[in-house]
């Protein structure tokens, strides 16, 4: 009997035209067949927004490929419910050009949530970000095979329930591979005031420069070390060692005096 091929679900929050998902597109050929459902323009720092109050289009560039007017949430939905053949063996989301490191990035990130929203689905995930190197650039070839390994290994065995992986690779030369907790990255974001022609003020929310926090064994710092860094992030978000704190328990006790 003919063994199927496994099937790569690609999305990403820079849009389905961006060279990083369309490499992705042609070169995870030996590892499964790939689909590419993404938006059809940057949806950069979308989070896990889903559109709920507009109808959205959708349009079939080419065989396999589809751009979406949405975020990457609702890339994964219409794949999900409309254009794939069958349920994902893997969702890949970016390669994101630029990295997605520490707490701040994690929560805001399109492309951390095209993979949490794959782990929301039960389908193992992974979310991939490439930082550049001294002169702005990012190593396509290299980050692909990085992703190659990654994709081969998560298909093979799989990931846990409820983990998703966040990917960041960092240019040539690579120092090692780090298995990392969150760090921070601190905003200090700049509110940006300009003139329209109609002397109209508008105002761009510029990020500043962040400030890194966290030791080695953080995301932030091993990736900017030169490491590889894999992140596993977990979509319960409950704080269990403050869930009997006193704090909580007196405002627990507090509610149960009141009388609806």
């Amino acid at each position: 009997m003919k063994k199927t091929r496994p099937t790569i679900l690609l999305t990403n929050d820079d849009g389905f035209y961006r060279e990083t998902i369309q490499i992705l597109h042609r070169r995870l050929g030996s590892v499964g067949r790939t689909y590419v459902v993404a938006p059809d323009r940057e949806r950069s720092a979308c989070a896990l927004a889903v559109t709920l109050r507009q109808p959205l289009r959708a349009q079939k560039i080419k065989p396999r490929v589809w751009a979406v007017e949405g975020t990457p949430v609702d890339c994964i939905y219409f794949a999900l419910q409309k254009f794939l053949p069958r349920r994902p063996d893997l969702i890949i989301s970016g390669m994101n050009p630029g990295p997605n490191l520490g707490q701040q990035d994690v929560h805001y990130s399109g492309t951390v949530a095209g993979a949490i929203q794959g782990s929301f689905h039960g389908i193992p995930s992974m979310a991939v970000s490439l930082l550049p190197d001294t002169n702005g650039r990012f190593d396509l070839k290299y980050a692909v095979e990085v992703v190659r390994t990654i994709a081969a290994d998560v298909l093979a065995h799989g990931l846990p329930p409820g983990i998703s992986l966040n990917v960041n690779i960092p240019a040539p030369p690579v120092k090692g591979v780090k298995i990392t907790r969150l760090g921070w990255k601190f905003y200090d974001p700049e509110i940006i005031e300009k003139t329209d022609p109609r002397e109209t003020v508008y105002y761009w929310i510029g990020t500043g420069t962040p400030r890194r926090v966290g030791d080695a064994g953080t995301d932030v710092m091993a990736a900017h070390d030169g490491y590889i860094s894999l992140t596993p992030l977990h979509t319960d978000m409950t704080a269990f060692p403050v869930a009997r704190t006193a704090r909580l328990l007196r405002v627990a006790k507090a509610l149960r005096r009141l009388r609806p």
